[in-house]
């Protein structure tokens, strides 16, 4: 009975493409915007689709840029707009569709609003962070507390990391404290890796 009920060591990650085992500091992601899925991927093969047009176009790697634009502001009117029940969204650009698509964590997991998408563009489409979106790939992610909005734009897949947590902790009808408290953490993170829109890349 031992064998049954004895921990079983995490099962090792795989590049999806490849099939190599993939270690935590070589773990990197792909959108497959056909399926409008992410795939885990090894580095090499992350940076065979790294480049415009690779695979024609179905797979794109999802780069690890963290930017943000303190000039942006949303006041409470263009938040109303935007009609998000929780204080969590993220936008990313839907090549396929030409358009943004909004979606919130929620004990269900992602969930996708259903606001008319002219309506977000209106409120986000002029920004400077819009502008710089990679489609597909990268999200603007927008925080709601205590009456400001911060704004950041990150790779795709650190916002389903975030919703997946997110529904791991939620609790009752707000979260409950464990939700709040790894939320606080994962803003924390995100501010610490954003730079100012325009600064220079790191060399």
């Amino acid at each position: 009975m031992r064998r049954f009920t004895a921990q079983r060591p995490p099962e090792q990650q795989r590049c999806e493409l490849c099939g190599r085992p993939v270690a935590d500091d070589d773990h990197r992601h792909l959108v497959d915007t056909e399926q409008r899925a992410l795939a885990c991927a090894c580095t090499p093969c992350a940076l065979l689709f790294s480049r415009p047009g690779a695979a024609g176009g179905r797979f794109r790697t999802v780069p690890d840029r963290y930017l943000s634009d303190p000039a942006h502001t949303l006041d409470d009117t263009a938040w109303e707009l935007l009609q998000i029940p929780v204080g969590v969204a993220f936008f990313f650009r839907n090549a396929a569709l030409d358009r943004l698509v909004a979606l919130y964590p929620s004990p269900a997991g992602a969930t996708e609003s259903e606001l008319d998408p002219s309506t977000w563009q209106t409120v986000l489409g002029g920004s400077r962070l819009a502008r710089l979106l990679e489609p597909d790939v990268e999200a603007l992610l927008l925080h709601r507390e205590h009456g400001s909005t911060e704004c950041h734009l990150v790779p795709v897949d650190v916002c389903y990391e975030l919703v997946g947590r997110m529904r791991l902790l939620w609790q009752g009808f707000d979260g409950g404290a464990e939700a709040r408290a790894a939320l606080a953490e994962f803003f924390a993170q995100v501010r610490q890796r954003a730079r100012a829109a325009g600064e220079a890349e790191p060399s």
